[in-house]
């Protein structure tokens, strides 16, 4: 079974979108900061990862760019899920090498489009 990394500093956040995840076949892990999430991806190595943007330590945008320039785990997918919805946001996403950008509040079926397409 496939593992999804959520990462989100919010408590309710983590488990809204690990109870989606959950419930389309995926296990489940959690981190709560950018500098925890990258040693995660690491030990872990997810098929995805959801991750918030603002967070304490290193943001999702750092994290992500951290993650992507890494030989070793720079193929894992991230999608970033942030209440930061500006398209500026969304384009420095994509530019940090996210696959895609999710704002919040979500759709499920958005989520759950994103979750099977990128962690297949």
């Amino acid at each position: 079974m496939k593992l999804v990394l959520i990462v989100d500093d919010v408590r309710t956040d983590r488990e809204l979108i690990g109870r989606v995840v959950s419930s389309l076949g995926y296990r489940v892990a959690f981190a709560q900061s950018g500098q925890e999430a990258l040693e995660k991806v690491r030990e872990l190595q997810p098929s995805l990862v959801l991750m918030d943007v603002v967070m304490p330590d290193q943001d999702g945008f750092a994290a992500c760019r951290t993650i992507k320039r890494d030989p070793e785990i720079g193929h894992t997918p991230i999608v970033l899920v942030s209440a930061k919805s500006g398209s500026t946001d969304q384009l420095w996403g994509k530019r940090q090498g996210a696959e895609a950008y999710l704002a919040k509040p979500f759709e499920r079926q958005d989520l759950t489009d994103l979750v099977q397409r990128y962690a297949a």
